[in-house]
């Protein structure tokens, strides 16, 4: 998946919100992250004036720049950074800038102001009205939070931060858990996406990885009519190697639109190559499914029971809507070991730094070691990493 097509990190629907503004006179800085795409209707008037989709401040008489930091719903490493001045036009800013940060739990908008270390991601950059503008991101870290600056003032519809999810395996269940605490292994909130389709023509596939329950039929994974004899697949990279035990296949509001059947199958693309049609195996046999319901099945073993999956492959036939997939199992050691490695590699170095301090790594030592990535082993103290201490109470 290029740019544009992967996760938006900081959507409302995933999690985002934006956490605090300068300013949000004309029009709220929450509408920034909204699903939809921005709308206009003119000679909408309020106490402020014409409404707009979108985040508006006032004119600025004094000097400085607005800004809106916005929290991540799904922390990850940002690869495409969209801001869209649409209907803006007589009132966009001229300019904006765009940087990150990255933090553990939950600081409050002026600990992040007065603490966090602060990483360009977009430099001043020039904006014209009633446009969308993609920016690059090239830092290849993992953050928390992004802060869009606009010089001087103005309004913007949508921030958009496309990007790769990458979880805190510190927060995923594991087999020492209680029973009950099952995970989702190809939830975008564990790291999981879509990487490969047969067809997005209505939706991306991505959207069944999405939290809750579909709330439309958009809000799922929908293709066009097929005309051939052939049928629709997506594959979905797992949040690590895994031992998937049990699928759930929603359906749900697609009544005349849902695929007549499904099946699931797996690989372990680190053995093998993700175009070898012979490396693929079954985890569900083609399978009858119901309009607008949620079914869940029991996956297939082998002869030596589970076996290690880093992606699977969902195949609708012939073609149709799937509201949401989920995939319940557990990450390997190996599996979870790699994502802990990718994870800590990923980190901007004042949050590795700090992190390592959280797992009682000494602080002359935790320098080191930060400023040593990337790494290509957890050193032996850190595997398995230490859980993250309980959040401090500031009430």
């Amino acid at each position: 998946m290029t740019g544009t097509e992967l996760p938006d990190l900081a959507l409302r629907t995933l999690g985002g919100s934006v956490v605090a503004a300068s300013d949000e006179f004309f029009a709220d800085k929450e509408n920034l992250i909204l699903p939809s795409a921005p709308a206009f209707s003119a000679q909408t008037w309020s106490a402020k004036g014409q409404v707009y989709d979108g985040w508006e401040t006032r004119r600025r008489r004094t000097p400085g720049h607005d800004w809106a930091l916005v929290r991540l719903g799904l922390p990850g490493v940002p690869r495409t950074i969209v801001v869209d001045t649409a209907h803006f036009t007589g009132n966009y800013p001229p300019r904006c800038s765009v940087e990150a940060t990255a933090v553990d739990g939950y600081p409050s908008p002026e600990e992040l102001a007065g603490t966090a270390d602060w990483v360009p991601l977009v430099p001043p950059s020039t904006l014209r009205g009633g446009a969308r503008h993609e920016f690059p991101v090239s830092a290849g870290q993992r953050f928390t939070h992004v802060r869009l600056c606009i010089y001087p003032d103005g309004g913007v519809a949508r921030l958009r931060v496309h990007g790769e999810p990458l979880p805190d395996p510190r927060d995923l269940p594991d087999r020492s858990e209680p029973a009950g605490l099952p995970l989702d292994l190809a939830a975008l909130r564990s790291g999981g996406r879509a990487v490969a389709c047969s067809d997005r023509f209505f939706s991306s596939p991505d959207n069944m990885l999405q939290p809750g329950e579909s709330r439309f039929m958009g809000d799922g994974w929908e293709t066009a009519r097929r005309r051939d004899d052939g049928n629709d697949w997506a594959i979905i990279a797992l949040a690590g190697q895994a031992l998937p035990a049990v699928v759930e296949l929603a359906t749900t509001h697609y009544k005349g639109n849902s695929p007549d059947r499904a099946a699931l199958s797996g690989i372990d693309a680190r053995t093998a190559a993700l175009d070898d049609p012979a490396a693929w195996f079954p985890l569900l046999e083609p399978t009858r499914l119901q309009p607008d319901t949620t079914h869940r099945f029991r996956l297939l073993g082998g002869p030596g029971g589970r076996r290690a999956v880093t992606h699977v492959r969902l195949d609708i036939h012939p073609d149709g809507g799937m509201g949401r997939l989920r995939l319940y199992g557990e990450l390997t050691p190996d599996g979870r070991r790699c994502l802990t490695l990718r994870w800590f590699n990923s980190l901007p170095p004042a949050h590795a730094a700090a992190v390592l301090a959280a797992a009682g790594v000494p602080l002359a030592h935790a320098g080191d070691l930060a400023a040593a990535r990337p790494l290509t082993a957890l050193p032996p103290r850190l595997d398995p990493w230490p859980a993250p201490p309980p959040p401090v109470d500031r009430s």
